[in-house]
């Protein structure tokens, strides 16, 4: 991706940007999908947020899983309120590139989400992702149930075992939201240039690799 900063700390809340009150405009429908950007979304559409660097190739992942009703990229689980991409760059926000993502748990489920998401990057390596360095490319998971959140950490571990199994360091994936006192970070929208951007861009950049590894799912919990 394309950063200003390469900063790997987080900063002071109190010294983060200030952002601004304006919302960023949102297209009302994804270009891939069809679908609304924005919710009110169908009764029953559960949703959640992934982080897994850069947010291009992140987006695209998720709007080919079958079962996925729509996605946007913003940011999440910082400090400053509608930032833009050059300040979330510079990082000064303490944002994470995010994608929102909402299914239909009636045609796939989050366990299937979640095992695309940790097979799809390397979730070990920190702030950064490949040669995208700095805050805003760590890995997350922002949850809005306790139930999501009981299956990433679940997830999280069978995951641990089976890269540690291949020589991979410790998990660094920031699990977020779905518990009193934690609730799932709020998302705000990416310019509307970022929305898409894979299928807008055919050639564009994208960096995200996994490793390999192969993520086995607790006792109890099938994938199709």
């Amino acid at each position: 991706m394309f950063g200003f900063g390469k900063s790997t700390q987080f900063i002071p809340p109190a010294a983060t940007l200030p952002g601004r009150s304006e919302r960023m405009p949102v297209a009302p429908r994804h270009v891939v999908l069809g679908t609304p950007m924005t919710p009110p979304w169908p009764a029953g559409i559960e949703s959640a947020q992934f982080g897994m660097g850069c947010f291009w190739g992140a987006e695209r992942e998720f709007w080919e899983t079958p079962g996925v009703y729509t996605t946007a990229v913003g940011y999440a689980g910082g400090a400053t309120p509608n930032p833009t991409y050059r300040e979330v760059c510079t990082g000064r926000t303490n944002h994470a590139e995010v994608v929102l993502v909402a299914w239909d748990p009636a045609k796939l489920s989050f366990a299937q989400l979640l095992k695309r998401f940790w097979e799809a990057h390397d979730p070990t390596q920190g702030m950064r992702q490949g040669n995208d360095v700095g805050t805003q490319y760590r890995s997350a998971i922002y949850c809005t149930s306790s139930q999501q959140r009981a299956l990433a950490e679940a997830t999280r571990e069978r995951f641990q075992q089976a890269l540690s199994a291949r020589s991979y360091g410790v998990i660094t994936t920031e699990i977020r939201g779905g518990r009193p006192g934690d609730p799932c970070p709020e998302f705000f929208y990416a310019e509307d240039d970022h929305q898409q951007y894979l299928a807008k861009n055919p050639g564009g950049y994208c960096g995200l690799a996994g490793t390999g590894v192969t993520c086995p799912l607790p006792t109890g919990v099938d994938v199709p």
